[in-house]
């Protein structure tokens, strides 16, 4: 809205501005609207799960439409950026009602929402962009049939958004984690030119999930809930295919991969009855600390930064 009528010798100015909004708006509304929020009972399976109890619960509400309206207000907007934004809100809201609701969802009924959610956002990108995708690092460019990148998209989007909810236990964790990934993808985008009016969004997204640290840093006063840990798994899945290098999403979220997808690897497993990784707790965090002994601090640290180098490889070898 704002960005179609400032100058463009403001538009530097405007992006600060959008920034500054951002965090602030999820700072003040998450401090403003917490006691409105569904409060949650504890885990009993998970490692210190029962601690949260009582705790407000769905805070990704929040600071998901705070980003929202910091991207409707200062950033560049398409059709394509709009869908987008419209795809956000509802990987949120599916989140948020099962965050509010007495009896939480069955893991199919949220798999086939996170895959219908999935669905229409490969549709939307392939729609405005090729299906052309660069192995990374390699710089070498591969046209992929249409059909195929479909299929791959669905599941790196399917696969995004569950691992970043299952990482999602420890205060600060899967919010750190989040940032940290963003901004390599970030960085990335402005090393190669790609994806520039998305870019920013990353940076408005980035900024949201900073306000919601500031009240969840350990110990937490609140929760993001699936409503928030979805909402980040979806957008950092669309910022990866946005570079066009959706194999980048490997090493930019792999501890989220790790930690997260561990679980699912390990139910999988055992439905198909084929018993490995037994003795390996998941997800991950809790293994960490009920079996290594590591506080909710190391974790968070020790967690970000193994993400962090990482990221430093990745900005190295995409700059090469």
């Amino acid at each position: 809205m704002l960005y179609s009528i400032v100058s463009e010798d403001y538009k530097s100015l405007l992006a600060l501005a959008g920034i500054l909004f951002a965090f602030a708006a999820t700072v003040i509304g998450t401090a403003k609207l917490s006691g409105f929020l569904p409060r949650d009972a504890g885990r009993e399976y998970a490692h210190d799960g029962l601690k949260s109890a009582g705790k407000p619960k769905g805070a990704g509400i929040i600071f998901v439409l705070a980003f929202v309206a910091a991207a409707l207000l200062f950033s560049p907007l398409d059709a394509e950026i709009i869908i987008y934004l419209l795809l956000i809100v509802i990987g949120m809201m599916t989140g948020y009602l099962d965050d509010a609701s007495k009896t939480p969802w069955g893991q199919v009924r949220k798999g086939v929402l996170d895959l219908c959610v999935a669905v229409l956002t490969v549709m939307n990108y392939l729609k405005y962009n090729p299906s052309r995708i660069e192995i990374a690092f390699l710089h070498q460019w591969i046209d992929v049939p249409r059909g195929l990148f479909a299929v791959l998209g669905v599941i790196l989007v399917w696969v995004s958004v569950n691992v970043t909810n299952c990482a999602d236990g420890v205060d600060g964790l899967s919010g750190t984690l989040a940032a940290i990934s963003l901004m390599t993808v970030y960085l990335v985008d402005r090393i190669l030119g790609a994806g520039e009016d998305f870019s920013f969004l990353i940076l408005l997204f980035g900024a949201c999930i900073l306000g919601y640290l500031w009240h969840n840093a350990n110990p937490s006063r609140l929760l993001m809930g699936d409503a928030g840990s979805r909402a980040m798994g979806l957008f950092i899945s669309m910022a990866v295919l946005k570079t066009g290098r959706p194999f980048l999403y490997i090493p930019v979220a792999l501890v989220l991969i790790l930690d997260g997808g561990l679980g699912l690897l390990k139910l999988t497993l055992l439905h198909f009855r084929i018993h490995i990784l037994t003795k390996v707790r998941t997800p991950l965090h809790d293994h960490v600390r009920k079996k290594w002994g590591w506080s909710n601090t190391q974790t968070v640290f020790r967690y970000a930064i193994i993400q962090i180098l990482l990221a430093v490889a990745v900005v190295y070898g995409i700059s090469m």
